[in-house]
């Protein structure tokens, strides 16, 4: 597995990582702790070192299944983990220095540490990433050797924008080939401040697996369901915010300059041809899941000539879309 250099953190992280938001479970099916353990393992075994989970994720059971493993494999991974959606109501008053330092105790808690490698804050309002308290919590906790390292999870290119100001060492962004806004500015200033990039939803909710097709039906608690307008969250979430229809017709656009059917893993090669990411983190719901999240690995770099069609498809189909919504 190849490494890069996690920004100022001065750690080499596996360019393919582990999202867990899937983690031992599907979106409708209960969570599986001996599933989870067994993706861990396959983890392990293909020496990805970098694990992106939330303290919401299965309602803790994703902190949990890590911190069981780490426990009899330590130092094997580096964990990045996200507070803050757990906040009822998720707004910018909830967000509070004590609300932060109660996330961040619960989750060393979890994960069966001293200290976290890195935590970032779970997408919240944009008016958060203005707030000097909120940075100076995250790091006098730094300081007092809670964590190592802090950073942000965005849905908005501009709240990445927002927080250079401060001493964040991380910054967690969608970014796949539906989702091309970040290359403008954010990854740009992500390099001259020495950011490290983590790359989410690199598949866009599966459509860029190039599986799914107009009759595909999703289960009634999966969000690709019930959040295509962004009834729950942010959605830009579901579907990269790309409309299915269009964004089938997309992924047919993509079979036809990639000569293949199945693009899961020329999805990840594509975000792993900018050198401003540090790390892309596909989920997976089985361990067979992660095994072919890791054919990407695998791939030859693709040619300039693929990769100017699908800036341009971007153009000509969805950046009218996208750019003025993240």
């Amino acid at each position: 597995m190849n490494k890069r250099m996690f920004g100022k953190t001065g750690v080499m992280v596996s360019e393919i990582g582990l999202g867990t938001w899937q983690l031992g479970t599907g979106w409708g099916r209960p969570f599986d702790k001996e599933e989870a353990m067994k993706i861990l393992e396959e983890a392990d075994r293909n020496d990805i070192n970098f694990i992106d989970t939330a303290d919401v994720y299965n309602g803790g059971e994703s902190e949990k299944a890590i911190g069981d493993y780490i426990t009899t494999h330590p130092d094997r991974f580096y964990i990045t983990t996200k507070c803050g959606r757990r906040l009822k109501p998720h707004t910018d008053e909830s967000y509070t220095p004590a609300a932060i330092r109660g996330f961040v105790e619960d989750s060393l808690t979890r994960l069966k540490r001293d200290r976290l490698d890195m935590i970032l804050l779970h997408c919240p309002p944009t008016s958060v990433f203005k707030r000097d308290d909120i940075f100076g919590e995250l790091a006098l906790l730094k300081k007092e050797g809670k964590l190592r390292d802090y950073g942000v999870s965005i849905e908005k290119v501009e709240e990445g924008i927002m927080t250079m100001e401060y001493d964040i060492a991380a910054i967690e962004v969608i970014f796949n080939m539906f989702r091309l806004k970040p290359l403008d500015k954010l990854f740009p200033l992500c390099k001259k401040n020495n950011v490290g990039v983590i790359a989410r939803v690199p598949l866009a909710s599966g459509l860029l697996t190039g599986k799914y097709t107009i009759n595909t039906t999703f289960h009634e608690k999966d969000h690709r369901s019930y959040n295509r307008e962004g009834a729950s969250f942010d959605k830009g979430e579901t579907f990269s915010g790309v409309p299915y229809e269009t964004g089938l017709e997309c992924v047919e656009e993509l079979k036809k300059i990639f000569k293949t059917e199945d693009l899961a893993a020329i999805a990840i090669r594509w975000i792993l041809m900018f050198d401003s990411v540090s790390t892309v983190i596909p989920g997976a719901s089985r361990a067979s899941q992660l095994v072919s999240n890791l054919k990407a690995a695998e791939l030859p770099a693709l040619s300039s000539d693929q990769m100017e069609k699908v800036k341009m498809l971007y153009e000509t189909r969805l950046k009218d879309i996208i750019h003025p919504q993240w």
